[in-house]
């Protein structure tokens, strides 16, 4: 494997942070993967998964979003700006029109983890013609009664905390509530997988684990009631293929059901290739989980086939 790092400059001026991992030399890849990772991580976590995929022959990209990883100068840790929902979305889009440049001819799909799957859903929306095809990890489908409440609760903190300032009460409604129903707990992100060694590294990362601004709240919760909608979901190419794979005790979807009803959702929508995956016991970072190595077969195994 071949790997770099680069900086892309948005159309806005933001200098993007991208990690790039290219098959041996010689070997002429197959497909482009682009990731997107999720909320308080960054793109040097899935190194793991882009050797397996190298070694398959696909080259794969991955960028630090805004207010994350090496994207974020001082200051903007837990920040992606006014509107930030749809900045990032443009950004990937942005991405992976130059990836395609770079690769001419290839298939791109687009792999989307937790907050990044939200961001891929919304690009399958408005850009899902560009893809050959792509992968939901650790999503959900539509918000319950409880992230509808949180969407007034994020507002509320956002007035009175300021936009850039975190707040501690988000957080105990969102990380602090997930890790709950793995008591009793070790950590506070035990949440994450059943690997110790795993939550381990994720807690000694100053990179991971961060509490975000009150306005990332307010524009991830307002963007997944936006993707939610059966208008925006009509919207997505019938012909894309698409991977949901998640942990069954993943409490972002719900135990599995908020997933179930993305399925019937997408299926109403008209899409004809959703393939769904759920591992039993598996928790939120399923390429982090015990049985890494078979979730990892599994994704090179859908890729392979819709190539």
């Amino acid at each position: 494997m071949r790997t770099d790092t680069f900086t892309f400059e948005a159309d806005d001026g933001k200098a993007l942070f991208v990690r790039r991992w290219l098959p041996e030399e010689g070997v002429t890849p197959v497909a482009v993967v682009h990731i997107a990772h999720g909320m308080a991580e960054h793109s040097a976590r899935y190194a793991r998964v882009a050797e397996a995929l190298t070694g398959k022959g696909y080259a794969v990209y991955a960028n630090d979003h805004r207010g994350h990883g090496k994207t974020a100068v001082e200051g903007e840790l837990g920040w992606i700006g006014p509107d930030g929902f749809r900045r990032v979305v443009t950004d990937l889009h942005e991405l992976t029109d130059d990836e395609k440049a770079k690769n001419k001819g290839l298939p791109l799909f687009l792999f989307g983890h937790s907050m990044g799957s939200f961001f891929t859903q919304a690009f399958m929306i408005a850009h899902g013609s560009s893809l050959r095809g792509a992968i939901l990890s650790a999503s959900s489908g539509k918000p319950n009664l409880l992230a509808t409440a949180g969407r007034l609760v994020a507002r509320a903190e956002r007035a009175r905390k300021g936009a850039r300032k975190p707040s501690t009460l988000l957080t105990k409604l969102s990380f602090d509530a997930f890790n709950k129903a793995f008591a009793p707990t070790r950590t506070d992100f035990d949440w994450l997988s059943r690997d110790p060694a795993e939550v381990d590294k994720y807690i000694a990362d100053p990179l991971c684990g961060f509490p975000v601004s009150t306005q990332l709240w307010v524009d991830l919760l307002d963007g997944t009631a936006d993707i939610a909608r059966p208008e925006g979901q009509s919207r997505v190419p019938s012909d894309l293929p698409v991977l949901i794979f998640a942990g069954a005790r993943d409490p972002v979807g719900e135990n599995t059901k908020s997933l179930d009803q993305l399925l019937g959702a997408y299926a109403r929508a008209g899409l004809r290739d959703v393939t769904h995956r759920y591992y039993e016991d598996g928790r939120h970072e399923m390429l982090n989980e015990t049985n890494r190595d078979e979730v990892t077969q599994d994704l090179i195994a859908w890729l392979d086939a819709h190539r």
